[in-house]
């Protein structure tokens, strides 16, 4: 039987009385951009077949990643959600009577609640079909993803965390136990973390392969830690979702404001955490101003 891979999160004891789950991604590290628009939205461009309305492709991906609702999303749903909702309905796409490549095999394998949305689960779908087009696209859409992260390898170097991050990590040592909560694979997480030699602060460095953000945190910390004592901080909707879905509370890092974030972190959410002063109205007023940043409409919508 296969090694469960989320098993240092299900083995994970409590060592302090509190509980803090941290995104990397747009939230520790300012890679969110460089990411999305140099490995990314290209390669979606090229193995998607939608080099005729790159442009407008180009604008549905900054949309749906970095400045709406659907932040931070698995890069499979992003694509999902751009291929049947963003693009469509784009006035390029729209004006130039561009059909917009359907992808059915792929979108039924991202629909599908029991699907793993990871490289390795889009291997196991592969295996799983006998339908020569069904496999044509899954495969097409591995050879993405698999280039995606080649991409970020060669690419995404020598970006630090933000300021106030060190700083913050140090204040919850010897108070809470942290981990990396990331929909990020693995390996490029460690990655990070290590080459800015914060990887001594998370007890686990949790990617894609060790379940969603909300699997994280229920096998971290169910049964283990106290009612208002376990925090996620991240700066998408998703993490907000997480968060809420294992009673947490949640912090947010907003986008394009991330600095004044972890420094107001750091000066005062966290002491109002350790207080158990953070629930309530001052976590609901955070949360508003979150609200604000991320638009549910793309421009051409409204």
């Amino acid at each position: 039987m296969a090694a469960d891979p989320a098993q240092p999160l299900k083995d994970l004891k409590p060592t302090q009385p509190y509980f803090v789950g941290i995104d990397s991604d747009g939230c520790v590290f300012d890679t969110m951009g460089i990411k999305h628009r140099e490995c990314f939205c290209p390669m979606l461009v090229g193995y998607f077949g939608l080099q005729p309305v790159a442009q407008a492709a180009r604008e549905c991906k900054d949309f749906a990643d970095l400045f709406s609702k659907t932040r931070g999303a698995n890069r499979h749903k992003t694509a999902v959600r751009i291929l049947r909702e963003l693009l469509p309905s784009h006035p390029m796409v729209i004006e130039r009577d561009f059909k917009v490549p359907k992808f059915e095999a792929y979108v039924r394998w991202v629909e599908d609640p029991k699907s793993l949305l990871s490289n390795e689960g889009l291997k196991q779908a592969i295996a799983a079909t006998n339908n020569a087009d069904d496999k044509a696209q899954l495969q097409q859409a591995l050879k993405w993803s698999i280039r995606v992260n080649e991409l970020v390898t060669e690419i995404v170097k020598g970006i630090p965390p933000f300021p106030f991050v060190r700083e913050c990590l140090d204040k919850l040592s010897g108070r809470a136990d942290v981990i990396c909560c990331s929909a990020t694979p693995t390996e490029a997480l460690v990655r990070e973390w290590q080459e800015h030699k914060i990887d001594r602060y998370p007890r686990v460095i949790a990617g894609q392969e060790m379940g969603t953000k909300a699997e994280h945190l229920r096998y971290a910390t169910a049964g283990k830690y106290a009612p208002g004592h376990v925090l996620m901080i991240g700066d998408a909707p998703g993490d907000l979702k997480a968060a809420r879905s294992v009673n947490a509370l949640f912090y947010p890092i907003n986008p394009g404001n991330e600095t004044s974030c972890w420094k107001r972190l750091f000066e005062e959410a966290l002491d109002k955490f350790f207080g158990c002063e953070y629930a309530g109205t001052y976590e609901s007023r955070l949360i508003a101003e979150f609200d604000g940043y991320l638009p549910e409409n793309p421009p051409w919508k409204k």
